[in-house]
């Protein structure tokens, strides 16, 4: 069983969301299927589909105008959220502390956090993508966190239709699980995600240490998200 989790960033609306979730229920899978959508669509009747926020703010309540808490995601009946991700990182500035922020934040309100991490690009062509890595594990994951999700996406690949090879995703997989092992959160489910789609899905799922996959535009229509979900048992 695999972790499908799709972002669906600043697209969508509640009519794609429900026709959506109407696509998924008739499809047989026992993989866990997610879909972050925005905040306007969370607090859909989302059936046997999981939803998930796509931030939250490292605020639990206040004077922040725009934020959304953990607790007020929670409170639509969602049950995951992403932190950290690549684009978030990018665009709003977010640090590893605040990622730690939002992930203890999540955990206290129930949710379960999908934690991102991952290179870019400079720092891929210096060698520093496992320094990168461990140092995002080490500064992102709350101590003692019950429970959480890592996902991985090498943030030169983003949104540039560019896979790594195999080898490259089995070897930072590799070391992600290792890593978590070392800090006592063995068993933790690790995605991946970059360019992921209906025609490599099923091979990158194939790589050990791969729990799953983050899918970005690909997880916007049923044609194009249910193969991927249906590329694994």
């Amino acid at each position: 069983m695999k972790i499908i989790a799709g972002n669906w960033k600043l697209n969508g609306t509640l009519h794609a969301l429900r026709h959506m979730i109407d696509a998924l229920d008739k499809i047989d899978t026992q993989n866990t299927i997610i879909i972050c959508p925005p905040y306007t669509m969370l607090c859909t009747d989302s059936g046997r589909i999981s939803l998930g926020a796509q931030d939250i703010s490292i605020h639990s309540n206040g004077a922040y105008t725009g934020d959304v808490s953990a607790q007020m995601v929670a409170d639509c009946g969602a049950t995951y959220t992403l932190v950290g991700h690549s684009e978030c990182r990018q665009y709003h500035g977010d640090t590893n502390a605040d990622v730690r922020a939002k992930a203890s934040h999540a955990i206290a309100a129930g949710l379960t956090p999908i934690i991102c991490i991952g290179e870019t690009m400079d720092e891929k062509n210096a060698g520093q993508t496992m320094t990168v890595i461990e140092q995002g594990l080490g500064e992102c994951i709350p101590d003692h966190a019950p429970r959480f999700i890592v996902a991985y996406e090498p943030r030169w690949a983003i949104g540039a239709g560019i896979t790594p090879t195999h080898d490259e995703i089995a070897q930072t997989h590799q070391f992600i699980a290792e890593t978590l092992t070392r800090m006592g959160f063995a068993q933790t489910p690790i995605l991946y995600g970059a360019s992921v789609n209906a025609h490599n899905a099923a091979d990158i799922m194939s790589i050990p240490h791969v729990d799953g996959v983050l899918v970005g535009g690909a997880s916007l229509k049923p044609d194009d998200f249910i193969p991927i979900i249906t590329s694994v048992k």
